[in-house]
């Protein structure tokens, strides 16, 4: 058995950085990845599909170019070729980030699959067949999760896509359908619809993106009809089958039947995380009902010395915040600072075009807890920037304490959304109040100057 200091399982956006910081604090650390270096993000999550979602956009833009004078004939979408320039961005990124692990001492990175046969004990059966055991007094579990596959009749016959496997997709689906309106649907849905798909996309919730505020839900999804994507609400998909040529969905839409026939059919209605092969009954660490870690507000599991780390925690399943957590626990236990992650701000940025970036709480929520507030919003075009480059979909709001006139959250669609919202999470954490961003002084025309216009619609 080889003692370590530390233990770390998965090499995600918490794992990599964390058992880098802990080898060079002076510990003994074991990084263990049963695949590649990068976790979700790098290798089938941000990297790719932002990568792709690239190319759409400028597919898109060359479609419309004629709005502002130019005119280009013939444009053609080359998916092989968007799928080599993908996976030369993903190779350039993991290979990066494995050569930069090598470099560091006191930490040996370890190729295989891992699961608990004690406490603080690992079996991890490396790639080339061989096994080694591995203990630690410090284990911190960051395996992520990977795409849940519904229950559905029929779909086990049929050749289905996860967000794993369209990714290297070479053919453009006829009709692709999507299950699942998040943020993994809206985004490939959008993506393939500018490739050139028809895209069906169906939720089982009452509304699309059910965590947002109806005006911004409705606003985004208007634009996404209007580009051609057909959405379904309250949507039911009761069974799969398999034709000759094409998939035949059978579904209930608002209670009523409705038979789609597709070509390719795309599961995105949520994550399972990846628990199942550690073998966590031999540890006594807790999950829930869906096989998620529990952990306390630093990250610690019911069992001392072991944490969990990004998604497969459960939570806001974000790249940030799985980083963030790894700061957490650093430097807890490297720096003693006592930091928790309750009440942390949580940032995020569909990558629609245009974008959805959210920071703080909507206006629900606000009314929800009974706080006094005022709602500030701005249509894009209304926005300068905007009006000046062809950008004039989407809106802005932002909720308002009346009292102390500091913002409780802000929903921004638009080119650019993410960064303008990045503006107003920045005035959040130096708990700047309304007034001072409606009267400062922003660089013309961004579009962070619209902020003074938005704030100046408070009254």
């Amino acid at each position: 058995m080889k003692q370590f200091d530390a233990i770390v399982i998965g090499s995600g956006q918490a794992g990599t950085p964390l058992a880098k910081k802990l080898a060079e604090a002076g510990m003994k650390t074991a990084l263990i990845e049963k695949r590649w270096i990068g976790g979700t993000c790098v290798n089938d999550g941000c990297t790719p599909t932002k990568s792709m979602i690239a190319s759409a956009r400028m597919a898109f833009m060359a479609r419309k170019s004629a709005t502002l004078g130019i005119n280009l004939k013939d444009v053609s979408v080359d998916l092989p070729a968007i799928v080599d320039r993908k996976n030369k961005i993903v190779s350039q990124f993991r290979n990066g980030s494995l050569e930069g692990l090598q470099k560091v001492k006191n930490l040996e990175i370890v190729f295989g699959n891992a699961h608990f046969t004690g406490v603080k004990q690992l079996l991890v059966i490396k790639d080339d067949g061989t096994e080694e055991t591995l203990a630690a007094d410090l284990v911190f579990i960051n395996t992520g999760a990977s795409p849940g596959i519904p229950p559905i009749p029929g779909l086990a016959d049929i050749t289905y896509l996860t967000s794993t496997t369209i990714l290297d997709l070479t053919v453009i689906p006829e009709h692709l359908l999507i299950l699942g309106g998040g943020y993994v649907g809206l985004e490939f849905g959008q993506m393939f619809n500018r490739f050139g798909s028809k895209v069906t996309l169906l939720d089982t919730n009452e509304t699309l993106l059910k965590r947002e505020d109806r005006d911004i839900a409705d606003c985004l999804c208007s634009i996404l009809q209007n580009e051609g994507m057909t959405l379904h609400c309250k949507a039911l998909v009761n069974k799969f089958e398999k034709g000759s040529k094409e998939i035949t969905a059978l579904i209930t839409v608002d209670g009523k039947p409705l038979e789609l026939a597709c070509s390719h059919v795309l599961l995105a209605a949520g994550r399972t995380p990846q628990t199942k092969d550690l073998q966590l009954s031999l540890t006594g660490v807790t999950t829930n009902e869906k096989g998620f870690i529990q952990v306390n507000e630093h990250l610690e599991t019911n069992q001392p010395g072991i944490y969990a780390l990004g998604d497969v925690k459960g939570g806001p399943a974000f790249t940030h915040i799985s980083y963030n957590d790894h700061l957490v626990v650093y430097k807890n236990i490297v720096e003693k600072a006592g930091i928790s992650i309750k009440d942390r701000m949580v940032p995020y940025c569909m990558f629609t075009d245009p974008q959805l970036g959210r920071i703080g709480i909507t206006e629900a929520e606000a009314k929800k807890k009974g706080i006094e507030y005022k709602v500030a919003t701005l249509g894009m075009n209304k926005v300068a920037r905007g009006i000046e480059t062809g950008e004039t979909l989407g809106m802005m709001k932002a909720i308002v304490d009346v009292t102390t006139k500091q913002i409780l959250g802000a929903a921004i669609i638009g080119e650019q959304g993410g960064e303008v919202m990045s503006v107003i999470q920045m005035a959040m954490m130096g708990n700047f109040t309304y007034e001072q961003i409606r009267d400062g002084i922003f660089a013309h025309p961004l579009y962070a100057e619209s902020l003074n216009n938005l704030f100046f619609n408070l009254k």
